[in-house]
């Protein structure tokens, strides 16, 4: 096997098992190991580390698959799809819709797997895992036996993996033509070749039953709405009226066939760039009950933490100032390059810019199908806080 040895005091991360090896923290490599293949993680004086998977042209050169020297083969992706199947099963059971692997929080580093009832999607963004791609679709045909698996290996990361995008059917049945998931009494269409992510937002299952709860008899916003879990679920739950807005008409189009669906009225669907809308309804004096803010991902890394606190905070400031007294703004952040501690700041900071009292009364985060290695809190990304405007 080949060797990645670090230099001298960079072995600390990786004693504490996460995953994760960057170039700055590595010495040398011994041979040529291609592109996903296994190399054995060794500190400076020897000392054998973790097997991982090597990405010559990534600053994360290498992710451990274990810390145990063996073998990585069918065998260990088996072995591990298999386990985390079983963990969802102990927690959703019943469930059609869920995230079967959710990466290194998996020990499956760069390794995505959703499943919408009989359509399993692969989404793979590492070196290693688009490596072991066939490996990987086997092991899922065995323990999951879906009736299509299709691949989106199309994320932004992909680019800095040094890797081409790959969407494509891999295994099974053709891809249906509609796809339709059932979550909480509620149905969606979803675009698996080609909607967001792998098609839906299921790491907010649990947040869309949270604004039905509370969304009754108010008037609800849903803004970055996509294709309208938030926004069904407002109308399900009884609020007085409902506006979602999105910068995509295909996405709008998908929310008002949805509601068609589910026999609920069609939200005023409203399409166009969220900030200007949001300023439209501040000067024309619109008044919201219930807000939700989801957007987009504005810092990927740490890197991009500055300029995304700036896009965070107008957004939260514009939302703020649109809800009446007693108001809640459920606002996230999907960025890995905002922490939870960054997030509640700059909230903070909105409230004070809008002259707002507001106060967090719940946390909110991503489901039980979306673990959190302890070993690897990157995997906790979803950042949720419901405020109460007094």
């Amino acid at each position: 096997m080949f060797e990645l040895i670090l230099k001298p005091g960079r072995e600390k991360s990786v004693k504490r098992r996460h995953p994760w090896i960057f170039s700055g923290a590595v010495a040398r490599v011994t041979g040529e190991p291609e592109s996903g293949e296994t190399v054995q993680v060794v500190s400076h004086d020897g000392q054998p580390l973790a097997v991982a998977a090597y990405s010559p042209k990534s600053q994360i050169v290498a992710r451990a698959w274990d810390w145990r020297m063996r073998e990585i083969g069918p065998e260990f992706f088996t072995e591990r799809i298999g386990q985390a199947l079983a963990l969802r099963r102990d927690l959703l059971p019943g469930t059609g819709a869920m995230r079967l692997v959710h990466g290194e929080s998996d020990g499956l580093p760069g390794v995505v797997i959703d499943r919408y009832g009989d359509v399993v999607v692969l989404q793979l963004s590492s070196a290693g895992a688009m490596r072991w791609r066939e490996v990987i679709a086997g092991a899922v045909e065995t323990h999951a036996q879906p009736r299509t698996i299709f691949e989106r290996s199309d994320a932004d990361v992909l680019a800095l993996e040094g890797l081409a995008a790959q969407v494509a059917h891999l295994r099974g049945e053709p891809l249906p033509a509609d796809v339709v998931v059932e979550e909480a009494g509620l149905k969606y269409r979803v675009d698996v070749a080609g909607g967001h992510k792998t098609g839906f937002y299921l790491d907010q299952r649990a947040n869309r039953a949270r604004v039905r709860a509370l969304a009754a008899r108010r008037d609800v916003l849903d803004c970055f709405c996509y294709t309208g879990g938030f926004a069904l679920n407002a109308a399900a739950g009884g609020a007085r009226s409902v506006t979602a807005v999105d910068s995509s008409g295909p996405a709008l189009a998908t929310l008002r066939a949805n509601a068609a669906l589910n026999e609920l009225s069609v939200p005023d669907a409203m399409e166009g760039d969220v900030f200007a809308l949001l300023r439209g309804f501040r000067d024309r004096g619109r008044r919201f009950g219930l807000i939700v803010l989801d957007p987009p991902k504005f810092a990927p890394t740490a890197a991009h933490a500055e300029r995304a606190a700036r896009a965070y905070k107008d957004i939260n400031l514009l939302a703020l100032k649109l809800l009446e007294p007693g108001g809640l703004l459920f606002t996230f952040s999907c960025s890995g390059g905002v922490d939870a501690a960054l997030f509640q700041k700059i909230v903070a900071g909105a409230a004070l810019d809008a002259g707002v009292d507001a106060r967090i009364v719940e946390r909110l985060g991503a489901g039980p199908d979306h673990p959190v290695a302890l070993n690897f809190p990157e995997g906790d990304y979803l950042k949720g806080l419901v405020c109460r405007v007094g």
